[in-house]
């Protein structure tokens, strides 16, 4: 299986994959330390095993959690992913972040970071995108950061939008970009 890493197309289906797996590791460790309560000969033995598989829980529990809450979202379509890759050398574009507020999921399908604003994607309909746009905005003021942030719900708006773009230009406003991608990426799931 090919690795993925935060901000790379495929990123959500490789990161629940594996999260699962882990997961099933984990319900795994717990049934066989069960199994082994019913053949342990000393009550003693028999309570330490009970307590292991209660501990063994929680880590599951805390890995089992945010795949949970991220599981209908879907990585981004080939075909949409092919359109926006054209415009790559407009700024840094991550794909398949789910940025969690205390209000809602945020699944930002792309994000454009130029020096001063950011351009989002987000294929959930049902996000509230004022909200969404208030949070982000928030989240990287709190770092010193001072960005325009719009979201887009309609796929033709936001590839019409990156096409009024100018190319990306080398200079020191490129470390904000850079900055806010790294932010951006540490705050998704």
């Amino acid at each position: 299986m090919k690795r993925y890493s935060k901000g790379q197309r495929g990123y959500r289906d490789y990161h629940k994959k594996r999260e699962l797996f882990k997961v099933l590791i984990g319900a795994a460790a717990i049934v066989i330390q069960l199994l082994f309560r019913e053949f342990a000969a000393s009550t003693e033995l028999k309570n330490i095993l009970t307590v292991m598989a209660v501990l063994s829980v929680l880590p599951a529990a805390n890995i089992a959690a945010p795949l949970i809450a991220s599981f209908k979202y879907r990585s981004l379509s080939p075909v949409f992913g092919e359109k926006v890759s054209v415009f790559e050398d407009k700024g840094i574009v991550l794909y398949d972040l789910i940025i969690s507020s205390k209000e809602q999921l945020l699944p930002m399908d792309v994000l454009v970071i130029l020096p001063d604003e950011i351009y989002a994607y987000c294929s959930a309909g049902k996000t509230d995108t004022s909200k969404a746009e208030r949070y982000i905005k928030q989240m990287l003021g709190r770092h010193k950061l001072d960005y325009n942030v719009k979201v887009s719900l309609d796929e033709k708006a936001f590839l019409k939008r990156l096409g009024s773009l100018k190319p990306n230009e080398t200079n020191e406003e490129n470390d904000r970009a850079d900055q806010a991608a790294a932010l951006l990426k540490s705050l998704s799931m």
